[in-house]
């Protein structure tokens, strides 16, 4: 199965809505960190929903934000979410992270959340959002599966399509091939799932407590921030 298949389907399901739900828990981090001005033209990777894309405008004064996706299905929910009054700064398009369907040094800034390790030649995308991306322009990558946080190294066992788990030594490797400046890399923490008290553990999902720790509070979302050289 295909990524735009599969997250068709998902699409079709309402999954979108609930990714929109868990991933807030530490997008909105990432998204108050973006040094985005009023009037910067800005892209979500990877949009699903379509939620970052809509926060960067109505919260960031962003003058006109794109959100892509590889997913027809969830391109046009994106765009049933938007609230008319936004629909002149917000667009939402179908196409592939390895080409981006914008000129050179266009965007400002760039977003994804748990989309960028979906790309079929993930060094390919970085070089097109490093084409894309003005001098000074950021890519703010963040993603829950990864080399170090070993508790979710099973979500490939429930997708029919590859993803790309890399390390935390990967990811900035992969940045600096592509062009970009490594400004930070760090772990943001899942403070908002709920985690049980021991007593009730072990559940459906987890053997103990700590490793529930350890995967929300500890491991979290890895950032990965590169900065296009001026």
């Amino acid at each position: 199965m295909s990524v735009r298949e599969e997250f068709d389907a998902w699409a079709a399901d309402g999954r979108d809505r609930g990714m929109e739900e868990r991933h807030w828990h530490t997008a909105k981090h990432v998204l108050a960190r973006m040094p985005v001005e009023p009037g910067d033209a800005v892209l979500d990777l990877g949009c699903g929903s379509g939620y970052a894309a809509r926060a960067l405008v109505e919260t960031r004064d962003a003058g006109r934000a794109y959100g892509l996706d590889g997913a027809p299905e969830m391109v046009r929910n994106a765009r049933s979410y938007t609230d008319a009054s936004l629909r002149d700064r917000v667009a939402f398009v179908r196409g592939d992270f390895e080409h981006l369907p914008f000129e050179d040094d266009t965007l400002d800034h760039c977003f994804s959340m748990e989309a960028f390790y979906y790309a079929r030649d993930p060094h390919a995308a970085l070089r097109e959002l490093r084409r894309v991306l003005r001098p000074g322009g950021t890519f703010h990558c963040a993603v829950n599966y990864y080399e170090e946080s070993e508790h979710t190294h099973h979500w490939q066992d429930g997708i029919s399509i590859d993803m790309t788990r890399w390390s935390r030594d990967r990811y900035r490797e992969a940045f600096r091939d592509a062009g970009f400046h490594v400004a930070t890399q760090d772990n943001i923490p899942d403070r908002e799932t709920d985690i049980p008290p021991a007593s009730e553990f072990p559940t459906e999902d987890w053997e103990t407590r700590a490793a529930m720790v350890e995967r929300y509070r500890e491991f979290g979302t890895l950032l990965t921030v590169g900065v296009a050289p001026a």
